[in-house]
């Protein structure tokens, strides 16, 4: 007996499906390759199954759209209650590149490397293997910002950019979010829109 024909299954639960398997997120192009349907389509699915999962009650998953990704994740309030076994813990030798990547964000993969030395290609290929990171070709680097796997392991309520860079400084403002790691580093950062302002970063060891 054959399986069934793609075309038999409704477009948002082979979204669905796809997006739940894929436990990455991924960009309207990918979806519209990988499903048959033309771009315009596939976003028009897109929206729909975040209504969808919105309206479904007691459902534990939500889309969100990272950028130009999109994504299927534990909402917040639900993400808070899973047990410890379930979630991806971010090495030690990590938390530096990590941190300075949401603090940052969105931050030249170059200027990363000025600041963690040449072992900042394999922190940001690991970050990436744990879907972490998102790295966007920008001219000869890359650019770097956080994902909603970030944010799902971190214990952030926001999967737009903006909004975990901001929640992400006041966690260290306010929480200590990284206390007790042995250095700290001053960064200078450039020129805002506001005016050029300098932060303080705790950050841990390399290794």
């Amino acid at each position: 007996m054959r399986g069934v024909k793609v075309t038999e299954v409704p477009i948002d639960t082979l979204l669905e499906a796809t997006l739940f398997g894929a436990g990455r997120s991924m960009s309207v192009s990918e979806l519209s390759t990988a499903l048959g349907y033309d771009e315009d389509e596939m976003l028009d699915s897109l929206y729909s199954l975040r209504s969808t999962l919105k309206r479904r009650r007691g459902g534990a998953l939500q889309v969100a759209e990272v950028g130009t990704r999109w994504a299927i994740e534990v909402k917040p309030d639900v993400a808070s209650y899973l047990p410890k076994g379930t979630k991806t813990e971010i090495p030690q030798k990590l938390l530096k590149a990590a941190a300075l990547i949401a603090y940052h964000q969105p931050i030249p993969q170059s200027r990363l490397v000025e600041l963690l030395g040449q072992k900042a290609y394999d922190y940001v290929r690991e970050l990436a293997q744990l879907g972490m990171v998102d790295r966007r070709k920008d001219g000869n680097t890359r650019r770097l910002s956080t994902t909603r796997r970030f944010s799902e392991i971190f214990g952030c309520p926001y999967t737009d950019r903006k909004k975990v860079k901001q929640w992400f400084r006041e966690q260290v403002k306010t929480t200590g979010l990284f206390d007790g790691m042995e250095d700290a580093a001053v960064l200078k950062e450039e020129s805002e829109i506001d005016g050029s302002i300098q932060s303080t970063l705790p950050l841990g060891e390399e290794e």
